[in-house]
């Protein structure tokens, strides 16, 4: 016998796949639905529809986009020498808010994991080098997770993008602003030391 009727229990379980939503939080989402108006609910559907029909990868450097290339791909303000490489989308975001880039952004759609069959032809990688083909691009720097597939996937983009000449940095990891060392761990760590610099 089920808990709850079937229209509940069936938008319960579609909501328990998303990303982070479990059991409990299915549920509470679930039960918000069901006493929420109908134009709450309209407007919730609404935004989930023009959203699968009008977002889409750019051509040129793979972030999300409404318009197609997107709006950094097209800005003639960006400096057009310098790209960020970055494993998904919604990363741009957190580099937008530094208000301290102003390059092109190219994004991998993943990184590197073998244990989930994710090797370079399910990235974007092949793409990148072909942006990297009429020598304009002087700098990529990797800004994957540093996480162990991250890490593997800086080094792999790196041995291939070396030999073009192409400088190759990666952001600087490690201890964040407001942390305490007596927390951070040995990979957290060793990482800071290696991103030092002068004062």
């Amino acid at each position: 016998m089920r808990d709850y009727p079937p229209p509940i229990e069936n938008l319960i379980n579609e909501l328990k796949k998303l990303p982070g939503i479990g059991l409990k939080s299915a549920q509470r989402l679930g039960f918000y639905l069901v006493r929420c108006s109908h134009i709450e609910a309209e407007k919730l559907t609404q935004s989930i529809i023009e959203v699968k029909n009008s977002i889409q990868y750019c051509s040129v450097c793979f972030n999300i986009t409404d318009t197609d290339p997107c709006r950094f791909c097209i800005d003639p303000r960006r400096d057009q020498s310098l790209i960020c490489v970055l494993e998904e989308a919604h990363n741009t975001i957190a580099v937008e808010k530094t208000r301290e880039f102003n390059g092109l952004y190219h994004v991998l759609l993943g990184v590197l994991s073998p244990l989930n069959r994710i090797g370079p032809d399910q990235l974007k990688i092949k793409e990148l080098l072909e942006r990297l083909k009429d020598g304009e691009v002087k700098e990529i720097i990797i800004a994957t997770n540093p996480s162990v597939e991250g890490e593997a996937t800086a080094l792999y983009l790196s041995k291939l993008i070396k030999p073009l000449q192409v400088r190759v940095t990666r952001i600087a990891m490690g201890v964040p602003v407001g942390g305490d060392l007596d927390y951070a761990d040995e990979i957290t760590m060793s990482k800071a030391l290696e991103g030092r610099r002068d004062l």
